[in-house]
């Protein structure tokens, strides 16, 4: 198994202290466990590494940069594979010793990875976090099938914790069936909701532009806090993303995503997750393939950014 785009000479980083060559750094999340419906999402950092290889000499077109030379990946890390609560327990210390060394994305597993993902920024920055959530599910049930937590209540469960900033949480793309209580859940808690509905149609760096003022215009009014990106590749229509556990019609396009993705890479963004890649469901790696350059374009833009 090869690095993502092909990240470093040595293939893979030791977790340890950072070089100045590798800021930036993936890391695979291989874990399937908390799957509601398909099961394969555990073999997402794989397919999306392999995605990612026509991309090891690419500069990006907007953004005129290459993580190459920045970038490391530290391969998947060494979790149970059975247990919820054994995997998220032996999650958090390699996550914390990650989170201090470099700027990371994480690429999964189910989206149960992103709660104990969001303990440790929380802890790591002394302060709740904005999220910039991308999804075709709210993910705030308060159970999860009869089980307490799950890869559909973590939005729910860190905002009980208090490891987010309940009015800098913004959803994207939302438009699964499910009671009004859970859909309305963030905006309840002063977030901001854009559904598929609302963006149907619109594409252009230009008739987005209002969502992202939105997202800027609130932020800003929260004091510029940090940010954290969660993208499920749900998000997308399956027509763009077929290989995911609970497909959901009529989502987002691969265009849309992308612009959003460039549009609000001068955010203060700290780190990023791309989950619900299921390989098996997957078609001539449309879902991967998304998945990789959605990657590499965070990439790109946080590497822009930097001084």
């Amino acid at each position: 198994m090869s690095s993502f785009a092909f990240a470093s000479d040595q293939r893979f980083l030791r977790v340890g202290p950072p070089t100045a060559a590798t800021p930036f750094a993936v890391a695979g999340i291989a874990w399937d466990g908390a799957t509601t419906h398909r099961p394969g999402a555990r073999l997402g950092p794989r397919a999306v590494r392999e995605a990612s290889h026509m991309l090891c000499d690419g500069t990006h077109p907007l953004f005129d940069v290459s993580p190459v030379g920045a970038l490391g990946d530290v391969g998947d890390l060494v979790l149970p594979n059975t247990s919820l609560a054994g995997m998220r327990q032996a999650l958090a210390p390699l996550a914390a010793d990650l989170v201090a060394h470099h700027h990371m994305v994480w690429i999964g597993g189910d989206h149960s990875i992103t709660l104990p993902l969001l303990r440790t920024y929380r802890r790591h920055l002394g302060r709740p976090p904005a999220v910039i959530h991308f999804d075709a599910h709210c993910d705030t049930w308060r159970s999860h099938f009869g089980e307490p937590s799950g890869h559909g209540t973590w939005v729910f469960e860190a905002m009980q914790e208090g490891l987010v900033l309940d009015a800098g949480f913004t959803q994207i793309g939302i438009r699964s069936a499910g009671e009004r209580a859970a859909r309305d859940h963030v905006r309840a808690r002063g977030g901001q909701i854009y559904t598929a509905r609302d963006l149907r149609g619109l594409a252009s760096p230009g008739q987005l532009a209002p969502v992202v003022a939105a997202i800027r215009e609130r932020l800003a009014t929260l004091g510029h806090p940090p940010v954290y990106l969660s993208l499920d590749i749900d998000c997308l229509d399956p027509a763009y993303a077929p290989g995911t556990g609970t497909p959901e019609p009529g989502g987002l396009s691969t265009a849309q995503v992308l612009t959003l993705l460039e549009e609000l890479a001068d955010l203060p963004f700290v780190g990023m997750d791309c989950v619900e890649v299921s390989p098996p469901f997957d078609h001539a790696e449309l879902t991967s393939n998304a998945a990789a350059t959605f990657v590499w374009t965070y990439l790109c833009g946080q590497l822009a950014r930097r001084p």
